[in-house]
């Protein structure tokens, strides 16, 4: 996707969560050579915050790389927010996931199919109605050791003493 498209399409979801009534700023510095990792956008109704990484495709699976992904939950964890992917396909509305949701590709990259997108994603309604943002999001500890269990590297009885303790 250009970056033409891209920031079209982020000002294009800035307008829907606006219109949803979430107060919302695009990060001026996303994608660019900056210091700082930040979220494409911030949006927030004075009840749920969300730290959002937006993607678009005309219909090819949309790829994040697995540091685009930890830094979107880092800095979620440290603004207070809950961490979203926002994902849009040609001729489709945007869908929402958390970033723990989303398929894990072998090098450790995270994916989002169309059909998958369509199937479980979250609607802008869904997005609204989510009520007050909580405590209970996963931490970065936690979504490692997941992650970890998932592919193998650690034995699930391993995972889980890891998180009751």
């Amino acid at each position: 996707m250009s970056n033409a498209k891209g920031d079209r399409r982020e000002r294009e979801l800035v307008n829907e969560l606006d219109a949803a009534g979430f107060a919302v700023m695009r990060a001026p510095a996303s994608g660019s050579a900056t210091e700082r990792e930040l979220p494409d956008v911030l949006a927030g109704d004075g009840e749920a915050f969300y730290a959002i990484e937006a993607k678009s495709s005309a219909g090819d699976p949309i790829y994040l790389t697995g540091e685009e992904i930890e830094a979107l939950i880092y800095f979620a964890q440290n603004f207070g927010a809950r961490p979203r992917v926002a994902a849009r396909f040609d001729r489709e509305d945007w869908y929402f996931f958390h970033p723990a949701d989303l398929h894990m590709t072998d090098g450790g990259n995270r994916r989002v199919k169309k059909e998958f997108a369509l199937e479980s994603g979250e609607s802008m309604d869904e997005l609204v109605e989510s009520g007050p943002t909580t405590d209970d999001e996963p931490t970065v500890a936690t979504l490692d050791i997941c992650n970890a269990v998932a592919d193998g590297t650690l034995e699930p009885e391993e995972g889980a003493e890891m998180l009751d303790g």
